[in-house]
């Protein structure tokens, strides 16, 4: 598998024939699933103990290799961006045995709410969070910001 750093999250899971499709591969359902599983514990993890978040979107989740019952799969997460009171998190699905690139990668916002669910700013006395400049890392921050800007209406 691949080296982790102190501030992203693992997630890993054995692919089961529930989360099968007709070709014995992990289907979209599933992928989705997994993937926010790992986006909100990604989230949770750069916010602390204070965050009460809910996804707010699905910026974009890409597959690039159908994954096979009995695989288990890797996915590492990392927050790439912080505004006010929401924060995006990326997701790289660590290369499956015998490949060389990511089965899938991700983008997926999430907003801080308070109790009614109205979103309020996070916390003010939180580390800024490290710079994510490397790969997968970068790339993945330049395209959330894009996507940001293009479902705000700013080119």
């Amino acid at each position: 598998m691949t080296h982790r750093l102190d501030d992203e999250t693992l997630t890993h899971r054995l692919i089961l024939p529930r989360d099968a499709n007709h070709y014995g591969t992990l289907y979209a359902g599933g992928l989705l699933s997994l993937a926010l599983e790992a986006a909100y514990s990604t989230a949770y993890r750069a916010i602390g103990a204070s965050s009460n978040l809910v996804l707010k979107r699905v910026l974009d989740v890409r597959c690039f290799e159908p994954v096979k019952v009995g695989q288990v799969i890797e996915i590492r997460g990392r927050e790439v961006h912080r505004a006010r009171a929401m924060v995006v998190i990326g997701l790289h699905g660590s290369p499956l045995p015998g490949r060389l690139k990511p089965w899938m990668d991700g983008l997926m916002q999430f907003v801080q709410v308070d109790d009614v669910g109205h979103p309020i700013p996070i916390e003010d006395d939180l580390p800024e969070p490290p710079l994510v400049a490397s790969p997968p890392w970068g790339p993945l921050r330049d395209r959330a910001l894009r996507l940001l800007a293009v479902r705000s209406g700013r080119k």
